[in-house]
């Protein structure tokens, strides 16, 4: 029997979010489904891409909004 795996499997696939039952049957599908595992490595290249994004504002963004914070002081 063929199994349909939707893009939201995959995704939980590749965060490690499955069951081990249902991971398992995403593996075997892998190992069959060639579009199936190039679909997966896309997902895998753009979690590296994500993983590796800045995740802390830049000190000119955080000192504007302190700038902007303080403005609010100066007037009561």
């Amino acid at each position: 029997m063929i199994k349909i795996f939707t893009q939201e499997t995959l995704l939980r696939y590749v965060y490690n979010e499955l069951p081990a039952k249902e991971q398992q049957e995403v593996e075997q599908a892998l190992l069959h489904d060639a579009d199936l595992a190039a679909s997966c490595a896309d997902l895998l290249l753009a979690q590296r891409a994500l993983d590796g994004l800045r995740r802390t504002p830049s000190a000119k963004s955080t000192e504007a909004i302190l700038h902007y914070s303080r403005s609010f002081l100066r007037k009561e």
